[in-house]
């Protein structure tokens, strides 16, 4: 619902299936849907699926796989890169997932206090940090909580800024100029995703180094990025497509969590921005950009 039919992680997600033994067009269709980070459309994207009487519906968020649980209580729900499916209220247990929902948990909320206290190792002098969410994520709420309880320990003082679309993105950096931020914290979201060029051009025009949820935004330009290997997950979740299709049921499968977690630095940013990164951080990263 987030990523498009050309992303790198939707090519895994082909590739998987292919790995399976399937060929796209001759044993499988993908009917894709992508919101771009807009969660006004996904109820009417996962309406239309379920109208389509798909075999299986594949979410790539907490959201888009909220509303599919709503929509439908038969068709199969494999979850891709979904934060904390049982808090969500999406499964019973990791365990046992029941229902007709599986896949994949992210553990993003159980990430937050690393990212910060990586990007305190990188910028050791960092006293204020802004944080970028929406309060449409069904997490992030959450998630700050858990940030504003993790700062005082690393000497940190957060600016929360809360953002649901295009228009608040631009107020959003000039109150970080206004409170003098440091550093920025984006959250993991689709619509972030979605607007990662304006986040990173914003950012680069305040000078403000900034540590995301994927290494997409590293690639691009960002500083710094730590979570797991999202290609990997669609990948996997491809896996739990091919034993629905073959008769498994998503309440007996298991929800897996990530096996590989990945630092990902930019010292060309780095250097753009005047910094000098740790050595005991770069030996950290899985890797460097130089």
């Amino acid at each position: 619902m987030g990523f498009s039919p050309e992303s790198k992680e939707a090519q895994q997600f082909r590739q998987g299936l292919r790995d399976a033994g399937y060929a796209e067009g001759r044993d499988v269709m993908i009917e894709w849907r992508s919101a771009n980070g807009d969660y006004g459309r996904v109820s009417e994207f996962v309406n239309d699926l379920v109208q389509r009487k798909v075999d299986v519906i594949v979410a790539d968020s907490t959201f888009a796989a909220g509303a599919a649980k709503r929509a439908t209580s038969t068709i199969p729900i494999v979850m891709a890169v979904v934060a904390d499916p049982v808090g969500s209220g999406l499964v019973s247990s990791l365990a046992h997932p029941g229902g007709n929902v599986t896949g994949l948990s992210v553990m993003l909320p159980q990430l937050s206090g690393k990212r910060l206290q990586l990007l305190k190792e990188a910028i050791p002098r960092l006293t204020r940090v802004a944080v970028l969410w929406n309060p449409d994520a069904p997490f992030h709420a959450t998630v700050v909580e858990d940030l504003k309880a993790i700062a005082p320990s690393l000497s940190i003082e957060l600016s929360v800024l809360g953002v649901r679309t295009t228009e608040e993105i631009g107020p959003a950096f000039s109150a970080m100029t206004r409170a003098h931020a440091e550093a920025l914290y984006v959250l993991g979201d689709a619509f972030f995703s979605s607007q990662r060029m304006t986040l990173l051009k914003l950012a680069s025009k305040g000078r403000l180094p900034a540590i995301y949820a994927t290494r997409t935004f590293v690639d691009a330009g960002a500083l710094m990025s730590y979570g797991p290997n999202f290609g990997d997950l669609f990948r996997r979740s491809a896996k739990y497509v091919d034993k629905i299709l073959k008769g498994a049921k998503p309440g007996d499968l298991p929800i897996e969590q990530p096996t590989k977690f990945e630092l990902v630095i930019n010292l060309k940013t780095a250097k753009a921005l005047g910094l000098t990164i740790p050595e005991s951080i770069l030996l950290q990263a899985d890797e460097v950009i130089r």
